[in-house]
């Protein structure tokens, strides 16, 4: 049986909380990139944080993704402001993938572009799997363009009209 608890948030409750009850809504811990630097790199060279991240490694996840989840918790527990986290997506980077080297560990660091997930291929694919779908019957015969009549534009009128 589905255990369905009703104790939980109300949509929209977050929204009625108190201006400032929040971490983030608070000054931030650590004000300067180098603060927050000597934070990251010392929890991220934590034999726990190590241990978990080159697991994380082994099964694919890219860098960046771990990286920016990593720095945007730390904008959520009021540690350092949203401005001063992106400026610290390279350091955690560099740091991660100084981990992974040292453990030689195959990691995808997520910098790459990704030839499958390019624009030309999504817009190709769909565009075949569209033709791949459309039967000969269902196809619409084509209007040629010069039966096409041009369509006459009213001139606007009201208020705001411009003046002819």
């Amino acid at each position: 049986m589905l255990d369905q608890s009703f104790n939980r948030e109300i949509p929209g409750e977050s929204l009625t909380a108190e201006m400032g009850s929040r971490p983030w809504q608070q000054p931030p811990e650590l004000t300067t990139v180098d603060e927050a630097a000597e934070y990251y790199i010392s929890r991220i060279a934590s034999d726990d944080f190590a241990k978990n991240l080159i697991h994380t490694m082994k099964t694919g996840v890219p860098l960046t993704v771990i990286a920016n989840s990593v720095q945007l918790a730390g904008v959520m527990e009021g540690k350092h402001s949203a401005d001063v986290g992106i400026l610290m997506l390279p350091v955690i980077m560099e740091t991660m993938m100084l981990i992974g080297d040292s453990a030689n560990v195959d990691y995808d660091t997520g910098m790459k572009p990704d030839a499958a997930l390019s624009q030309d291929n999504i817009a190709a694919d769909t565009i075949s799997r569209m033709a791949d779908n459309v039967s000969d019957e269902e196809v619409i015969p084509e209007v040629p363009v010069e039966s096409m009549e041009p369509v006459q534009e009213e001139p606007p009128v009201g208020l705001m009209a411009r003046r002819s």
